[in-house]
């Protein structure tokens, strides 16, 4: 008797739960809840959030390397912001949370202009070419 697998991935699940967790945490930190969830969600978000841009920015490194300097962007970006905020007398959460998502958002869209402009897609480069 023969058993039929499905081998699926569990990335795009993961994806979608970890995009979930964010938005729950963007959106307790901006509602100012009580909830005892809103520090390690809103701490989730504005970790993954720049380093999402990020790595779609570093498309050409090994998905190691992409992740590790993702990572490591995203923590600047937020001590810059945190930093900014600080020197001008005006810190608070829903405004470091405004602006890390603003950043954010601006690197994507600079990304996909970027990749609109030259004509590089992702599907481009996946398709192999025909030999005749």
């Amino acid at each position: 008797m023969q058993t039929i697998r499905i081998k699926t991935s569990s990335l795009p699940l993961l994806a979608g739960a970890a995009t979930a967790v964010a938005l729950v945490g963007a959106l307790l930190a901006l509602l100012d809840s009580a909830s005892s969830l809103r520090g390690p969600f809103a701490l989730f978000f504005l970790l993954v959030a720049p380093a999402v841009a990020l790595a779609a920015a570093l498309r050409g490194l090994d998905p190691f390397g992409r992740a590790l300097c993702a990572l490591a962007g995203s923590v600047v970006v937020n001590m810059l912001v945190a930093q900014g905020m600080l020197a001008v007398h005006r810190w608070s959460v829903r405004g470091g949370v405004v602006t890390v998502t603003a950043l954010s958002l601006l690197l994507l869209l600079l990304v996909l202009l970027r990749e609109r402009i030259s004509g590089k897609h992702t599907q481009d480069r996946a398709t192999p070419a025909k030999v005749e």
